[in-house]
């Protein structure tokens, strides 16, 4: 299961994790985990080109974190568009995203 964990502080992004595998199906052919990726990647190159330097993300063999090093509007609406997107997901396969 994909786990992504919301840190915010006074109402604002701060910190997000995605973590784990969907396992809907084998890596390759997994439509949630490419549904996911694309949702987060789109997100974090959209800011980084409207905003440089107000996020940094690290990608590793478990997952993604993303630090959001800025509190401006459009990198926090973009943020809760991504996390929407994330919880639309969430509904439609509830056994392979959670979104805390």
């Amino acid at each position: 299961m994909i786990t992504v964990h919301i840190e915010k502080e006074n109402r604002k992004y701060k910190k997000i994790k995605i973590l784990g595998h969907a396992l809907y199906d084998e890596y390759g052919k997994d439509i949630v985990c490419s549904a996911a990726s694309s949702i987060v990647t789109t997100t974090v190159n959209g800011i980084l080109t409207l905003k440089k330097g107000s996020l940094s993300y690290l990608v590793g063999k478990k997952g993604m974190t993303i630090e959001l090093k800025s509190e401006d509007e459009t990198t926090q609406l973009l943020i809760q568009n991504m996390v929407n997107l994330l919880k639309e997901l969430e509904v439609n396969y509830p056994e392979n995203i959670e979104v805390k």
